[in-house]
């Protein structure tokens, strides 16, 4: 990847964007009696909350290691990504899909389906503003490389969290919207219902999506592929090491952990020899300073 996206700029962007439409839509779901208004005000509240577990991740991350957990916490962001993908599924989509069919049902008309209309405008504009914030930091981390190369490359969970709730919240307005104005238009408010079913479809298949790429980091995923590449070239490069067997890396939320296997160069003695390990890890850790632990086991050439 490119860079380092800042994820806590791109979940405040979230977070303000998703409150701010979380209460035109109640009010406007209590005054319409929309369906697909309500099941958007449900995914908007819960949106909220889980830019609130994303921060929350982030701050348990920062935790300092301890004899208990001697690699830190790091890994604990990991751990709230994916529940906030639970809550996506359940309280977004399964709320969404039950709403649909409820609605489906029993049909009520559409009160004021205009202010329904300008709130879900609105609602549109304040998440592409979110979206937009978004995609700035999901620019600087993917670089040249396709959004689809970043979704399933990226280390960076909280930020594919919020990329997927994001990119769905901007769908689901679009179909709310569609929704509202099909009732309006034909005086069917089996539209209305249809756009709460379709909702709750997109919602489970982006949680689906969002909770594959974060279980992968919560079971133990490598750094991602063009640094543990570089991470590679630089030790083949070294003048101490004649051979390097195995590179293993481990990706615990910010930091990163690399186990080396390689055959050092000349006739040492123990001391040269910890001396040398010294040098190359350390000039390793200033060349990549996302590496916060490194373990290497020698092997001494004939």
């Amino acid at each position: 990847m490119s860079g380092k996206a800042d994820s806590l700029k791109t979940i405040f962007f979230a977070l303000g964007a998703n409150f701010a439409i979380f209460v035109s839509k109640a009010v406007a779901a209590a005054l319409t009696g929309s369906g697909a208004m309500t099941a958007e005000a449900v995914h908007s509240l819960a949106d909220c909350g889980n830019q609130g577990l994303l921060l929350l991740g982030l701050k348990n991350a920062k935790r300092l290691p301890s004899p208990d957990y001697p690699l830190g916490h790091g890994k604990a962001i990991y751990f709230w990504s994916f529940l906030v993908a639970l809550l996506l599924f359940t309280v977004g989509g399964a709320f969404s899909i039950y709403e649909g069919l409820h609605k489906l049902h029993e049909p009520e008309p559409l009160r004021w389906p205009w202010l329904a209309v300008g709130v879900l405008a609105f609602g549109v504009v304040a998440e592409s503003f979110s979206m937009w914030g978004c995609m700035r930091e999901v620019n600087k981390a993917r670089g040249d490389h396709s959004l689809w190369y970043w979704f399933r490359e990226s280390r960076q969970s909280e930020l594919i969290v919020v990329f997927g709730e994001d990119l769905a919240a901007l769908l689901g307005l679009v179909f709310a919207l569609a929704a509202v104005l099909l009732t309006m238009i034909t005086g069917n408010p089996v539209f209305d219902a249809i756009g709460t079913l379709a909702i709750g479809v997109l919602l489970v298949f982006v949680a689906l999506f969002v909770a594959i790429e974060v279980k992968a980091l919560l079971i133990g995923q490598s750094a991602d592929p063009e640094l543990k590449a570089a991470i590679n070239a630089f030790l083949e490069q070294r003048p101490e090491i004649a051979r390097v067997f195995n590179v293993i890396t481990l990706q615990l939320g910010v930091d990163v952990m690399v186990a080396i296997k390689a055959e050092m160069r000349g006739d040492l003695s123990a001391r040269a020899l910890v001396e040398a390990i010294n040098a190359v890890e350390g000039d390793l850790k200033a060349r990549f300073p996302e590496i916060r632990w490194s373990f290497f086991e020698p092997d001494v050439a004939d």
